[in-house]
Parts: structure tokens; sequence; C-alpha cells
């Protein structure tokens, strides 16, 4: 058997030409370039919103070019691909796979709101752990509650990673645009199964850091917390504050989070092992604390802190965690930036493609920044704010047991 033609092939590009038909051209001829003459299995598509009345043509384009290839993507208010990241301006990022041995299966999911509750229609087959099935999700964050699906997945499907992102290409209902095996969809999420086969791994970087000790929850109602270690969690959150260094207090003030432990079970909690929340009001009257999240009582957290700094280190500790934990050599990468990251956050461009390449090298990565991301955090899944969400495919074969 010829291994070396058993082995996944990536390639990217992205192109700013002012006409979204070339740049769509250019953007794809590029990233099938770098599949060396193989097939495309998957071809996906990262459009800015200045695009959106040649999106037709682009598709047209794009199935010419990659005639068997299962086609998705979305509108982004930036693209990011080859070696650069675009923000607020023309571009397309295109990512082009050949993933031999591999199911790429589209899907298309819709959300029915029924009373209090709904039902999320389109996903005839649950992907699977045992398989090593990977989904790769795109959603319009007006009309589909990614949350609920990850809710769902976690429970039937443990062990399934979803990787991805909520277009950023409208600010209102009906003006994010999905493309779901080359059609255009305008609610409700798109994506592909990577079923089987696809040599993957995944990881999260949620950018904050932690201040001040750990804290079990004693009293709490939905998304309240009452109580910390049966003090008010306002004077608990005082008592890091007056312990806390100048820096970390101007944090404090100008955006606080809470991490909430996804184990109890583990005797020492680190990096990786809070999922981060942000601090949505601070009742000075009854001392209670609301944070975007459901919050149980028993459960373990702490106070967070985020600027570029911090994003930075926790970007490059966990790139520098999944080259030791995975050996296999990377041959290309989908990013997924929340649209809070990039320049505002760190000053500077490309910083989180940059991250991977030195990471990984010049492997081909595309993506976008989007309006929340998805991905595993300590086994599973969750719709994040603020995070660079990345799923690395790799050569060899799939390892026994994988961290996620």
């Amino acid at each position: 058997m010829d291994v070396s033609a058993a082995s996944p092939r990536i390639g990217s590009g992205l192109s700013t030409a002012a006409k979204g038909a070339l740049a769509a051209d250019l953007a794809i001829a590029d990233a099938l370039e770098g599949l060396a003459g193989a097939r495309a299995d998957l071809l996906m598509l990262f459009i800015s919103p200045q695009f959106e009345g040649e999106l037709a043509r682009i598709l047209e384009r794009a199935a010419e070019r990659a005639e068997d290839a299962v086609i998705v993507g979305c509108t982004a208010g930036g693209v990011i691909g080859a070696s650069s990241e675009v923000e607020d301006a023309p571009a397309i990022a295109a990512w082009a796979a050949s993933l031999p041995s591999t199911g790429v299966v589209p899907f298309r999911l819709t959300f029915q709101k029924e009373g209090e509750h709904g039902i999320i229609d389109g996903l005839d087959d649950m992907p699977s752990s045992e398989r090593g099935d990977v989904m790769v999700m795109l959603s319009d964050p007006f009309s589909f509650p990614a949350d609920l699906l990850l809710d769902h997945l976690n429970e039937h499907a443990p062990g399934v990673p979803v990787i991805g992102g909520q277009s950023s290409g409208g600010l209102e209902a009906g003006r994010n645009v999905l493309i779901s095996n080359g059609e255009v969809v305008r609610h409700g999420a798109v994506g592909v199964i990577l079923a089987g086969g696809a040599s993957t791994s995944w990881l999260v970087s949620q950018g904050c850091r932690p201040i001040g000790e750990t804290y079990a929850v004693t009293r709490a109602e939905r998304n309240v917390i009452h109580e910390l270690a049966g003090t008010p969690a306002l004077r608990r959150l005082e008592e890091v504050y007056a312990a806390a260094i100048p820096r970390d207090r101007l944090l404090m003030r100008r955006g606080l989070h809470v991490g909430q432990a996804i184990s109890e079970l583990k005797p020492r909690l680190a990096r990786g092992d809070f999922l981060i929340r942000n601090v949505m009001d601070i009742d000075p009257k009854t001392g209670a604390i609301a944070i975007t999240d459901m919050v149980e009582v028993g459960q373990t957290v702490q106070f967070q802190v985020r600027d570029a700094d911090s994003a930075r280190e926790d970007l490059r500790l966990i790139l520098d965690q999944q080259r030791q934990l995975d050996q296999r050599p990377v041959v290309g990468a989908l990013l997924f930036s929340c649209n809070g990251r990039g320049q505002a956050l760190f000053g500077q461009p490309d910083h989180d493609i940059g991250a991977v390449h030195r990471a990984f090298g010049g492997v081909p990565v595309a993506g976008f920044f989007a309006a929340g991301e998805l991905g595993p955090v300590a086994g599973r899944n969750f719709l994040h704010g603020f995070t660079a969400s990345v799923l690395l495919v790799r050569e060899g074969p799939r390892p026994l047991s994988r961290r996620l």
C-alpha cells in the first residue's frame, strides 16, 4: 500500500481582489494547488459580506473548479487564509482538503420553535466517537441555537468534537449567508461530518488567566451566584480585588469573567479545566453576581481576566501542549477566531494565524472571525466567546486515545 497516497492533503488561499468572482478564482486556485493533483473532497469558503451580490457566480466558479467536492462556507466580517487575517475589508478565503478513506458527509440543520422548546431537524445520522467522527459546523447566530445542539450531542454523541463558528457577515437576522453543499441558505446551520479515517486533533484557546482562589458555589439560582464558600459572592470578589496587583485590578474593572470547572473529579484544576463565561451584572445590595451561563451549587469557580498578553500566552501554551501531546505532522488547519480578537485585541494584524504557523510551520490555514466559536473543552462541546478554536489535520493513523 502506498502510504503517501492515503495521506490527507490540504491547501488554502486568500484573495483581496475587488471583484468577488476574481477573488474566488484566485483563492480557490491557490487552495487546489496545495492538493498537488489530488481530488478535493471538501472545499470551504469564507466570504466577506461585500461580495454578497456575487455569491451565485462565486459558487458557480467553485463548482467548476472543484467538481466533486462538498462545498460549505459562510459570510464573515473578517476572513483568514494563507498567512493573513483580513478584517472589515473585501476578501475571500478558501480551504481545500483531500481526505482519503474519510467520508465527507454534508448536513444542513434547521430550528423550529415550539412553545417553550423547539426541534432541531436535519441531523439524520448521529456522529460516532468510535469511528473517530468530527463535526465542522457553521451556524447563523440569529436563527439557530447552537448551544442546544451541542448539549444534545454531548449527551447522545459523547466524545465527538464539534469545531466551527457562527457567521459574522451580518448584524441582524437574515443578513448572514451560509453555504450548504454549494447552495445559499440564510438560516440554521450547515457543515460536514468527517466520518472516520480523518487524522485530526483540536484545541480551544479561551484567552483568560485565573486570579485569586477557587471557590465552591454554595448558593445559586439559574445564572446568578449568590454565595461562594458560604460568603456573598461580591464579598469574595472584593477580597480578590484587594489582593490583586494594580494591573489585574485594571483588567477586572474593564471586564471580569468567571471560570466554571467542567469536572469536579480532578484533584488539581489548571488551564483548560474551566469554561470561561462573562460577568453580566453585579448587585451591590444582595452581593449576587450574574454570569452568562447556568450555575450549579457545588460547582467550583474562579475569577478570570483577559487582555492581549493573557490571550497571547494562552494560545501559545495550548499550541505547545498540542505539539507535545501529538507528534504526528500537521498538514493543515481550520481556524475560527472571535471577532473580538484580531487587531482590536492584539493591536497588530495576523496574530492567531501567525501563532498557528509558528507552532506547526507554514501549513495551509483558513477560517474566519466568528460571532461565537464552537469547540470542546475537557471533552465537552461548548459555544464560546473571545476564543480561538482550531481543527488540525494530521498525517498518520489516529492514536488509540485522544485528549480533548
